[in-house]
């Protein structure tokens, strides 16, 4: 029986890169002290922080017996990095990883992090959730001192001002370091005798500490902390930088104060509806979207549909509200791998529907009210809706937890240009025409900032409102200095 050739299709990428119609995650830190198996604790809590980033994965532990600091990384999904030899490999007591989603900087091994060096301090690695907005600008004035990169990640930036640090003392080159950067970060450094733990004045992205045993743990979400049967003690602020070492934790405020901008669309979409981010239950404020969603868009029909898994809690939220039963009618395959495989002869909308199925019996002759998250260029949800109509919906009315994304996130997340991004270029009605759905409703910017109640005014809301908050220097003849521009 004679081969039949077929081609390999990618797993779709970022946005940015290449067209795939979903906002990405940024990336995941977790770090682990005074544990006799601190790289195993790692290693798990990056299995927890998989959804915030599976490009790839790296663990950097003490190794007490031989001085200094070992590694391993790799690309793709934890599982396919780490084995039993591989994390007995790392055997200290002390441990810090990253689960990455590249937002400056290409995909390449070269980028994975955490980054590791050897310079007048000792040992030092490194590992990043955010963007740096002036790493450009950085990256330039190093180069012309005469620093040598190897990769293309503004995280590199960070190892190179605490190498050449004037300062003395250890903790004072990290401060110095972090000082110097702007932009998103919360940020993990190992060395040889103490974690460090920063996060930016601004606290864009979530930090937190807890403890594990007798040793302490600093990771993304509470989430991984849940898994390690840990016990949370606070969130890092915004603007402080922890010192944790065998005299315990060390608290500095290093920063300038500013306004605390807090990213709302890591209750929207990004962080696991089980953790709590920003002192704030994901599951709750997820289910109050649903809920305002359904005063302020609602709409008679049969069934409400969330769209897996991004959807989900808001659907709930929003068949509660109206009394409208919620039904799975799209059904997520969990187990595509990072490619597949699809005939010479082309499936119609076959990338989607390798992913999502619906369910004939909850769609056919029905009203579905579809929900999810967000639409960035609104492609993906295009195929949805016709996706329900061919099971056999009699009307579809798609519903968006969230307002119109306007505008690209400088701050950590990978989204599309402006020009790219659908609700930048077309009315709502226009969107509606452009799904083919019977109506379409977003989320109002009032309502999504009164999820988060009282704290309203602590929340970055850029890629909605067109308020930056933190302007992002012009990249000029440092723009080619990175493998990535961003806009």
């Amino acid at each position: 029986m004679s081969q039949i050739e077929l081609p390999v299709v990618d797993r779709p990428g970022p946005p940015g890169r290449d067209g795939a119609d979903r906002f990405h995650e940024e990336c995941g830190v977790v770090g682990i002290w005074n544990h006799p198996e601190a790289a195993r604790l790692a290693y798990l809590g990056l299995y927890a922080l998989q959804h915030r980033g599976q490009e790839a994965a790296g663990i950097v532990a003490t190794t007490p017996d031989r001085g200094g600091l070992v590694g391993v990384n790799g690309p793709g999904h934890v599982a396919d990095v780490f084995d039993v030899e591989k994390l007995d490999a790392l055997a200290g007591c002390a441990a810090i990883g990253h689960t990455r989603y590249s937002t400056a900087g290409d995909s390449s091994p070269k980028n994975i992090q955490p980054i590791q060096i050897e310079c007048k301090f000792g040992h030092i690695a490194v590992c990043h959730n955010g963007n740096l907005v002036n790493a450009h600008i950085l990256r330039h004035m190093l180069v012309q001192r005469g620093s040598i990169f190897r990769t293309t990640s503004d995280t590199e930036v960070l190892v190179h001002l605490f190498a050449k640090s004037g300062q003395t003392e250890e903790l004072e080159a990290v401060a110095e370091a972090v000082r110097q950067a702007e932009g998103a970060f919360s940020l993990l450094f190992l060395t040889e005798d103490a974690l460090y733990a920063v996060r930016d004045p601004r606290g864009f992205r979530p930090l937190l500490l807890g403890r594990a045993g007798d040793g302490y743990v600093v990771c993304s979400e509470t989430c991984a902390l849940d898994l390690l049967d840990g016990e949370y003690i606070r969130d890092i602020e915004a603007g402080e930088l922890i010192r944790i070492d065998g005299d315990g934790v060390h608290s500095l405020k290093v920063f300038d104060e500013a306004p605390v901008s807090q990213c709302i669309f890591e209750h929207v979409y990004f962080a696991r509806p089980d953790s709590r981010v920003f002192g704030r239950d994901v599951y709750k404020t997820r289910i109050k979207l649903g809920e305002s969603l359904a005063k302020h868009t609602g709409v008679d029909a049969d069934v409400v549909v969330p769209v897996p898994d991004s959807g989900l809690i808001a659907a709930i939220g929003y068949a509660q509200a109206t009394g409208i039963p919620l039904e799975m009618g799209l059904i997520r395959n969990h187990y595509v791998g990072r490619t597949f495989i699809e005939p010479r002869q082309s499936i119609r909308n076959f990338g989607v529907r390798v992913k999502l199925n619906p369910v004939h019996a909850v769609l056919r002759g029905r009203r579905v009210i579809l929900i999810d998250d967000s639409i960035v260029r609104g492609t993906t949800s295009r195929k949805l809706v016709q996706m329900a109509r061919n099971a056999g919906a009699t009307e579809v009315h798609f519903r968006v937890s969230s307002p119109p994304t306007t505008g690209p996130c400088h701050y950590g997340i990978d989204t599309p240009l402006r020009s790219e991004l659908i609700a930048a270029q077309q009315s709502v009605e226009e969107i509606r025409q452009y799904l083919n759905a019977d109506s379409l409703a977003y989320l109002p910017l009032e309502s999504l900032q009164d999820s988060v109640e009282e704290e309203r005014d602590r929340y970055c809301t850029a890629c909605f409102s067109g308020n930056y908050p933190l302007a992002v220097p012009e990249p000029d003849h440092a723009r080619s200095l990175f493998g990535k521009e961003r806009h």
